[in-house]
């Protein structure tokens, strides 16, 4: 890549507007095109930052290492939406801690009073946590100061972004039709944004491979409450039955809850898919796509580390010459 070089980004989720962001900011002329601004399931997600049953394990390893460094700068200003929050992990099974989380400040072991009742062991430490709302306004307003566009359109395939000599494709779960990726499935999530009734701390179960997730994420007036993961479901229509039981797992474990107001339901579909892709092809017009796309729940775990990444295959295909 080269300064002044013109690229279409095309996907505004997490993903796409931080390599956008990543992409302006390193001199290129970058445009976005996406259906939706910004991204409907990068706006409903919790979110805490923690690598969620994605694959390759080094390179997510890797890619979540340094997004991790980068929301710690950004926790420094209130306007982005991220804060570094301190709470506890558990399990009703006794479990190994993850070992993502052993690296981050404050671990420890929980002692069972910390516990809620049916909880067997616990972690403590401190993470980031996004408001994503106000976080992708941010990447928004960065990308705008950065002096990138973005244009709002349905695309029927990535050869309707040009034309263009390079494209980022950070569809997500349209990538599904638009290549087209068989490979590629949805994750039905939903979460529920009540009024805070005093919490300052997160709460997350490990449930495994269960649909039924329960967590809590406090944004300073509001909490986020978590939630379902229905694999291979798209539909975005709420679901007043997954609403109940969300409600209810989060007051069995913290009784505040059930009296707080109701202000809003946030719906998406995680693009999953069995190993995250990020890698560069040459189209037969000569075209240079690097791809970014299948994140599922991890998105904005990944999104500074796989923009990075992006950034470096478009350089290295730029720089050879070709």
């Amino acid at each position: 890549m080269t300064a002044g070089e013109r690229v279409v980004v095309v996907g505004a989720g997490v993903v796409g507007l931080t390599a956008a962001v990543v992409l302006a900011e390193a001199g290129a002329l970058v445009h976005v095109i996406a259906e939706q601004v910004p991204g409907v399931t990068s706006l409903a997600a919790g979110a805490m930052w923690g690598p969620y049953l994605v694959e390759p394990k080094d390179k997510v390893d890797q890619w979540g290492r340094r997004s991790l460094e980068i929301f710690r700068q950004l926790a420094e200003d209130p306007s982005t939406g991220v804060r570094l929050t301190s709470g506890i992990e558990t399990s009703r099974t006794a479990e190994a801690p993850p070992d993502w989380a052993t690296t981050l400040p404050g671990f420890r072991p929980c002692e069972l009073v910390e516990l809620p009742a049916g909880f067997s062991v616990g972690y403590r430490f401190t993470v980031p946590l996004i408001d994503m709302p106000t976080y992708l306004a941010y990447l928004l307003r960065r990308l705008d100061v950065a002096g990138g566009t973005v244009e709002q359109r349905r695309l029927a395939s990535l050869a309707d972004a040009g034309p263009a000599a390079v494209i980022v494709n950070c569809t997500g779960l349209g990538a599904k039709d638009l290549l087209p990726d068989p490979g590629v499935r949805p994750i039905r999530g939903q979460h529920i944004v009540v009024t805070n009734p005093g919490l300052t701390e997160f709460f997350s179960e490990d449930t495994g491979l269960s649909p039924n997730l329960l967590c809590f994420y406090p944004h300073g007036d509001t909490v986020v409450l978590g939630g379902i993961a229905i694999d291979g479901e798209g539909g975005l229509g709420p679901d007043d039955k997954a609403a109940v039981g969300i409600l209810t797992r989060c007051a069995e474990v913290e009784p505040r809850l059930a009296q707080a107001r109701i202000l809003e339901h946030r719906i998406g579909a995680r693009p999953t898919r069995a190993r995250v892709r990020v890698e560069a092809e040459r189209t037969e017009d000569g075209t240079v796509v690097v791809h970014n796309y299948g994140h599922g729940g991890a998105g904005v775990t990944l999104s500074w580390g796989c923009a990075e990444e992006a950034a470096r295959l478009l350089t290295a295909d730029r720089g050879d010459g070709q």
